[in-house]
């Protein structure tokens, strides 16, 4: 039996944040309490929604004391925070950062034993909805605002965690290319290639069936015609990675991921690398390692990235090409494909460690050990 979960509502388009007072209203909620990181609240990509909850008579408070890796006292201080707001909504304003804390605030303020974040690590045992969240990406590469996983740091550790937990999704999502138009280039560049990564990790992962990868397939194909565009700042590009990613969302939400997020996870927590950064880096690397237990699915992936004629390709062709396809990719867009200056070797061995133990490892189409993911660090270096 297989088991698909999906947003109850989601707006998609230019100009979808007007739909949130109706929301609110509609579903009865009285006081919001926003969740938006300090820089989109500077730079006035927050106001583009407070002010449609001024205009509509709602009140709200705004919470800002979230980073961009999300950590276990950013969770904490959001918790408290929520709770002296008297609030019954959340709307989430931002990347992943800022809706993955929204969905850890939420579902501690209604699932209170468990106050540690730490303890709602890999598939979370709650018995409630978390307060109802409506979420509003900023970036076009989480989809978190469709996915029921969040990710927190835990600091003194030096590492995140994954949660999943099906109580944790957006009752609503706010899918608008507006609010992601103030991306500069460069995060705009790695939130993209983590929306491909997301789109073939959860097309090839060991769970992946013909409903998800329905979505995966459609996913990289827009992906792939959208992103360079995107980085351009064209209207086209941003509308279709707002698109793309979703999908992506849609299906990887459902069937997992694989070892390129363990190993992007890891990254991000010893160096605070950007998580997008971090699996676009490794993604054709891991892609050429997994390339074996794939079966025909990188041809499907070579054909969604453009790539002509696969089907006179033989078999190590097609995989080659789609790996070749990725990499162009990322080039193109700004990214280099290597971790030189970036990962010590006096830590490759924990970070292998960490990575092989984290909740996304396990999906990976190809059974992976901790010397494997050491030689994939170590290729890179």
């Amino acid at each position: 039996m297989n088991k698909f979960m999906l947003n109850e509502t989601s707006y998609h388009g230019a100009g979808a944040i007007k739909a949130i007072p109706d929301e609110i209203k509609n579903r009865g909620f009285k006081k919001i309490f926003v969740a938006s990181d300090p820089d989109l609240i500077k730079f006035g990509i927050t106001a583009k929604v407070t002010d449609l909850l001024d205009a509509a008579g709602i009140a709200y408070s705004v919470f800002s004391d979230i980073k961009p890796n999300p950590t276990v006292e950013n969770v904490q201080s959001g918790v408290e925070a929520f709770k002296a707001a008297d609030a019954d909504c959340i709307v989430a304003i931002g990347g992943g950062s800022s809706m993955d804390t929204a969905k850890a605030i939420g579902i501690i303020i209604t699932n209170p034993e468990f106050e540690d974040v730490r303890s709602l690590e890999g598939v979370a045992p709650t018995k409630n909805p978390c307060v109802p969240i409506i979420a509003v990406p900023t970036t076009a590469g989480t989809a978190a605002e469709v996915t029921i996983n969040y990710v927190i740091t835990d600091v003194q550790k030096k590492r995140k965690f994954v949660c999943v937990d099906a109580h944790d999704i957006p009752v609503v999502a706010i899918v608008d290319p507006d609010m992601m138009a103030s991306m500069p280039a460069g995060l705009t560049a790695a939130t993209g290639m983590d929306a491909l990564t997301h789109a073939i990790e959860g097309y090839i992962t060991k769970g992946a069936w013909e409903l998800s990868d329905m979505f995966h397939i459609k996913a990289i194909e827009v992906i792939a015609r959208s992103l360079r565009g995107a980085v351009n700042n064209t209207p086209d590009g941003r509308e279709g990675m707002a698109l793309g990613q979703y999908i992506a969302g849609m299906g990887f939400s459902n069937v997992g991921l694989g070892v390129d997020h363990s190993m992007a996870h890891t990254l991000s927590a010893y160096y605070d690398m950007p998580h997008g950064k971090a699996c676009a880096t490794l993604l054709p690397a891991v892609m050429a390692y997994n390339a074996e237990a794939t079966g025909e699915k990188y041809r499907e992936i070579a054909r969604a990235m453009g790539v002509k004629g696969v089907d006179e390709m033989t078999q190590d062709e097609y995989r080659k090409a789609a790996v070749d396809a990725v990499r162009q990719l990322a080039e193109d867009v700004g990214i280099k494909t290597s971790l030189k200056g970036v990962a010590k070797e006096e830590d490759i061995h924990q970070m292998s460690v960490d990575a092989y133990n984290d909740a996304c490892r396990p999906g990976n189409p190809k059974e992976t050990s901790v010397e494997d993911i050491e030689a994939l660090y170590r290729s890179l270096m």
